[in-house]
């Protein structure tokens, strides 16, 4: 089961952020069509014999530096949508994958060079009334989407809830090679949430073209607003042994 809380401490982020206004959309997957679309070190993370993928929209909010405080004017802000499944890494450790990463700002596009697929886009996230609404369109093809929720009471989270919510560390593949970004903030506050709306044609644009095996699992969240992304870094290859 994945921790509640960070796993680890990140004590030198590379960034500083919030994720906010978060809402989580996951289905449920043969995990033989996730793992085709695994790079060879990575195998899918079942749980209750499927793989899951989630498809998350949220706002990422006051990115900085480390020694940069939030209350700054002028940080950036802008709307991020993810699209991703978990995985396990040969030496058993947890982490996401993305099959898509959408954002609004465009300097964020850098992070492909460790093999993060970014995606610049029009993005927006807005609120009216009981209702939260994303919406999103590639600048290059024609992927897109729409979501409309209304966000419902908390909860208190479920081990399924905490495994699908809290993964501390993301892989990408660049240059032949798995590299790791280790993450730290505080456990999400989680609700329930309704869906209005749900139209999305990402993940047929990822490659995984088959039918969920059911409804959608939806959760929402305020957010977390001490986000702390580490360096990333080189896997460590499997036959060669780290230091103790």
């Amino acid at each position: 089961m994945a921790a509640y809380g960070a796993e680890q401490r990140v004590r030198l982020p590379a960034l500083r952020a919030g994720w906010l206004t978060q809402t989580f959309v996951h289905w449920q997957f043969r995990p033989e069509a996730v793992q085709a679309l695994l790079p060879g070190g990575l195998v899918v993370d079942e749980y209750e014999g499927a793989a899951w993928v989630g498809f998350t929209p949220f706002v990422m909010a006051d990115v900085r530096p480390p020694g940069v405080p939030a209350s700054l004017p002028g940080l950036p802000t802008f709307a991020e949508t993810n699209l991703r499944t978990y995985v396990r890494h040969r030496d058993g450790r947890d982490g996401l994958w993305f099959l898509s990463i959408e954002v609004a700002f465009p300097p964020m596009v850098a992070a492909r060079a460790i093999g993060a697929p970014y995606n610049p886009g029009t993005l927006r996230v807005s609120t009216d009334g009981d209702t939260v609404s994303y919406s999103g369109s590639r600048w290059i093809g024609d992927a897109s989407y729409r979501l409309v929720v209304r966000p419902g009471d908390p909860i208190e989270p479920t081990e399924r809830d905490v495994w699908l919510t809290s993964r501390w560390r993301a892989y990408t593949r660049r240059l032949g090679m798995l590299w790791e970004t280790p993450v730290e903030h505080e456990p999400w506050p989680l609700a329930t949430a309704g869906v209005d709306v749900l139209e999305e044609t990402l993940t047929a644009a990822a490659g995984l073209r088959e039918a969920p095996l059911g409804e959608p699992l939806v959760h929402f969240s305020e957010g977390v607003r001490h986000v702390r992304l580490g360096p990333s870094r080189p896997c460590v290859p499997e036959h060669v042994s780290q230091p103790s």
